[in-house]
């Protein structure tokens, strides 16, 4: 065990002066606290602290002489420091600015948070439609230029993108038809409708719910990996050194991902579109006592080209604004792992989001239209 210090911290008064003596550190802060609050400071009267005695001192010891102090001032007066070591005075200096510093930056915030947060989301919005408009720009000159897109990076994206989200689309799709159609069938039965069940599951999946889950689950699996491969990147200084050596970020980061996933999640929504009405299909038979072939005749008659067309025509909508937002997210990263967490949340929580209301102004929009 540590010998214990031969003087042992403790803070008096006497007629002109505040005696500190022995270790002013974290582990006396107990003490020293209790000695401090037995105090009897005279009022209106300046006072100085003379640490000659002090053996240590560290930033706990700063501060609770910077408490000390506060609390001379508080009776009208004010605390001078004397026979401290020049080290010492540094430190209580710096833990002052500190301090101040702190102060200064909280107090706009607990002032003004409503106008702060409306012009952080200005802000934002700003920003979010400068990458907008610079993303375009990097893809108007791909198509003047072809041999400028990174075609291995565009067809690597399309692999992770579609290939390997094949098994979790299909599943789910296939779940949500078989859940759609049990549900449908529970109330068809009633009305003696059964063969009805294809246009419930057909309308319902290849218009509006096929692709907007298969937009979701990509917004969770492929945004938030565009979000946290920039955000790494700028953890680590990459973008910076693209920048340096005359890349254009975008160009390379943001065109590759964007082309891709406007190719792919059309793909994507055929495919779950296939998986969905296989689902109702199995659920149909199970339930109805309905066969394949009188559902497909029955989906034939029920289901137009253009609900086929309206749902697959939104998905590179959707695929524009995962791949905008994720990258958008990534690029905001600014130095530190959790800067890179929070940003990829924001992406996901972002995308879905906006996926959402832009499917809701489709389906304002074809029904003004008659569609």
């Amino acid at each position: 065990m540590p010998e214990p210090d031969p003087v042992p911290a403790a803070v008096s008064v006497t007629e002109d002066a505040l005696v500190c003596s022995g270790r002013w550190t974290v582990g006396s802060i107990a003490a020293l606290r209790t000695a401090m609050d037995g105090l009897a400071l005279p009022a209106n009267r300046s006072l100085s602290v003379d640490g000659a005695a002090i053996t240590a001192l560290d930033s706990a010891g700063a501060w609770l002489l910077l408490q000390l102090g506060k609390r001379i001032e508080a009776t009208g007066g004010r605390m001078a420091l004397q026979s401290f070591q020049p080290s010492w005075l540094r430190l209580v200096e710096f833990i002052a600015d500190e301090a101040q510093d702190a102060e200064l930056s909280l107090a706009p915030r607990l002032a003004t948070p409503l106008v702060e947060r409306v012009a952080r989301i200005g802000d934002d919005l700003v920003g979010f439609l400068a990458f907008i408009g610079e993303s375009v720009l990097s893809l108007l000159g791909a198509v003047r230029h072809p041999g400028r897109i990174r075609w291995q990076e565009l067809l690597d994206d399309m692999w992770q993108t579609g290939v390997n989200a094949l098994p979790i689309v299909g599943l789910l799709s296939f779940l949500m038809g078989v859940v759609i159609a049990y549900q449908g069938a529970v109330q068809l039965k009633l009305y003696g409708a059964n063969i009805y069940i294809a246009d419930l599951v057909g309308y319902s999946m290849l218009r509006e719910l096929a692709p907007l889950l298969t937009a979701i689950l990509i917004c969770g699996r492929t945004g938030s990996a565009y979000a946290a491969k920039i955000g790494t990147m700028q953890v680590r200084e990459e973008v910076a050194a693209l920048q340096t050596i005359g890349i254009p970020p975008v160009e390379l980061l943001v065109l590759p991902k964007l082309l891709s996933l406007v190719v792919i999640l059309p793909l994507l929504t055929v495919y779950s579109d296939v998986l969905a009405l296989f689902g109702g299909m199995v659920m149909a038979n199970a339930q109805l006592a309905i066969g394949f072939h009188a559902f497909i005749a029955r989906l034939e008659e029920a289901i137009s080209y253009s609900t086929f067309m309206i749902g697959v025509g939104k998905a590179p909508v959707f695929a524009a604004i995962i791949a905008i937002v994720g990258c958008y997210q990534g690029f905001k990263v600014e130095g530190s792992a959790e800067s890179v967490g929070r940003h990829t949340t924001i992406s996901v929580v972002q995308s879905i989001f906006l996926v959402i209301i832009v499917d809701a102004m489709f389906s304002v929009l074809f029904s003004m239209i008659g569609v």
